[in-house]
């Protein structure tokens, strides 16, 4: 049966050491965010995620969720427990304003929680982690009376909310949707239409649902100019602030789908369901962009959860699993055979996870503190720098995570070997569970072509330069650091292939869009690559740091070395394949007529 151990002084390491979290307390939230009480949060996280959560994690999968003939819908056994737990524990509001009964600390904070939680029980977590995206949906662009209505209950856990775009016929075209809107003339809407795909769209943990729904108002232009967005409850709400009778929308079916078992996606039918406009009419696309990127942050982070799961339950077995001798002479001669640990192609399956997982989980946080300082901060200067690296970086983390959670999946399942094929080991369960992430919230070559045809020219390219200087000057004011150069000089070689990458497409993809598309993909990871090298060259840094205060760490920050070594010497250098494909063209990827494949 599989484990789970959050990774809480990883955590810890990155917050209060390579990231040095206190020096944003000037910042409203960050003041109470102290390292005692960051430590007590995420220890507190960990032992939610570890006790209640991950039990639940595979007889979830194998019980899935039922619909029954009246439409309701009943979960796993044990999740509403567990989700009702989770949501006493203030989880849901972590940073949610304390006007509404939430704690007010960074967002930073909940997406630690939201990464354990993932590698805990991705399916019980979605129904959070909506409700966390659709709450901040409304608290930016809500009216004073929906974010009364609707926003403390939403953070007490009592209520839910979903996110409903996909129609039948349309997903990422949703200039194409069909849903309407008509004006009932009393300031509601009856909305009336079919959406699918929609995670947590009905089910049995919370007594309401609020659903963020994308329509067309009667009489809007046509394509994305004419799109709104209402919140549509599952059940009415009464002036007074309660339950009333079920509204028209219902469950039409419950998707069958490859894994999140746990998780109920739905067929929501709306047959003039009662619902208020959030935003602007006719600006529904941007308000739900607010949700929309925090979801595609919260994707990439269950890449990234889905693949920490996976390593520790292959390093578990591989230090335990007896096969053969070590290619160099026996390690353990007193027993029968060696722990397969002891061979080079077991740690190279492991050590390209591990060295993603940290790179990738400082990504996140470097991130995850841009989105507070954009979110919060009062310098006008730094909330624009912010907002630029989290326009650039958040496709990066959507796809480039995911892509690479799943590859992860699939090397820890193969030390197993075929122990990782049975049901058993759990191992396929984490690869069915990951594939999702690289779907949902925008297929990854969508978030390829997002990055390179709208975030890489936007405002005349200022997000990427300011990546490039950011790496530069790290590069320059380390670059007396012998101890430092195995680290800095793969990076300095990667940056330098993301900026002829970068001036390729200024060369050859404004009057030939196909290039931009056609290298799009390699971008993506070019870039996301790049990223992650720069987070260990930033780890090493501290690890080297941190060895000199002799406090007893010294081993840890030796692994974090070697590892992030690895990641430099192993994984890195495929950044100059990727400028190869990308210098490429399109000519021969768009030759083939389309009747010959």
């Amino acid at each position: 049966m599989p484990s789970y151990k959050a990774p809480v002084k990883d955590v810890l390491f990155l917050l209060n050491d390579v990231f040095q979290l206190e020096r944003y307390n000037n910042l409203p939230g960050f003041a109470e965010a102290t390292p005692d009480a960051v430590e007590a949060i995420v220890s507190g996280a960990a032992k939610i995620s570890e006790d209640v959560l991950q039990p639940l994690n595979q007889a979830g999968d194998r019980q899935g969720c039922t619909r029954h003939p009246d439409g309701a819908v009943t979960t796993p056994r044990g999740f509403k427990e567990a989700y009702s737990t989770y949501a006493a524990g203030g989880w849901l509001g972590l940073a949610a304003g304390t006007e509404y009964g939430g704690q007010g600390l960074p967002y930073t904070l909940a997406v630690v929680i939201n990464e354990f939680a993932s590698s805990a029980n991705m399916s019980l977590q979605m129904y959070a982690g909506l409700t966390q995206g659709a709450l901040l949906c409304l608290l930016t662009h809500g009216t004073p009376e929906q974010k009364r209505t609707f926003a403390p209950k939403m953070v007490a856990g009592e209520w839910s909310g979903t996110m409903n775009l996909t129609e039948p016929h349309c997903g990422t075209d949703l200039g194409l949707l069909k849903t309407k809107a008509i004006p009932k003339g009393d300031g509601t809407y009856a909305i009336s239409g079919q959406k699918i795909f929609i995670s947590a769209g009905e089910h049995d943990l919370t007594q309401n649902i609020v659903h963020l729904v994308l329509a067309r108002i009667e009489g809007a232009p046509a394509g994305t100019k004419g799109i709104s967005l209402f919140v549509v409850p599952k059940l009415l709400v009464g002036a007074d602030g309660g339950l009333g009778p079920r509204n028209g929308v219902s469950c039409g079916s419950i998707e069958h789908k490859m894994g999140i078992h746990g998780n109920a996606t739905c067929v929501l039918n709306y047959e003039n369901a009662a619902g208020t406009l959030l935003g602007q009419e006719n600006r529904g696309l941007n308000a739900m962009f607010v949700m929309m990127n925090e979801a595609r942050l919260g994707v990439g982070v269950q890449g990234l959860a889905q693949s920490e799961v996976a390593y520790q339950n292959a390093a578990a077995y591989a230090r335990e699993r007896l096969q053969m001798r070590s290619i160099s002479g026996p390690k353990f001669p007193e027993r029968p055979a060696d722990p397969i640990i002891v061979h080079p192609d077991v740690r190279r399956n492991l050590l390209s996870i591990k060295a993603f997982n940290e790179a990738a989980r400082a990504l996140v946080l470097w991130t995850a503190v841009q989105a507070d300082v954009a979110a919060r901060s009062e310098d006008a200067s730094a909330r624009q720098s912010a907002d630029d690296h989290l326009g650039l970086l958040t496709p990066v983390i959507k796809g480039v995570l995911s892509d690479i959670g799943f590859d992860n999946t699939v090397r820890a399942q193969q030390v197993f070997g075929g122990h990782g094929y049975i049901e058993e080991s759990g191992m396929e369960q984490f690869v069915r569970d990951a594939r999702i992430a690289m779907l949902y919230e925008g297929a990854n070559g969508i978030q390829a072509l997002d990055l390179v045809a709208r975030k890489l020219p936007r405002d005349g390219g200022r997000a990427i330069t300011s990546f490039f200087n950011e790496v530069g000057a790290f590069l320059k004011d380390n670059e007396g650091s012998a101890a430092l150069a195995p680290y800095l000089v793969p990076l300095r070689r990667s940056l330098g292939h993301l900026q002829q990458a970068t001036l390729w497409f200024v060369q050859n993809a404004l009057t030939r869009p196909d290039n931009a598309g056609a290298g799009s993909y390699d971008y993506m990871h070019l870039l996301g690559l790049a990223a992650m090298g720069y987070m260990w060259a930033r780890i090493a840094k501290t690890a080297l740091d941190r060895k000199r205060d002799g406090d007893g760490i010294a081993a840890r920050m030796d692994a974090k070395l070697m590892t992030g070594r690895f990641f430099m010497e192993r994984m890195l250098p495929e950044t100059g394949a990727q400028l190869a494909r990308i210098a490429s063209g399109a000519d021969t990827m768009m030759a083939l007529p389309a009747e010959m494949f």
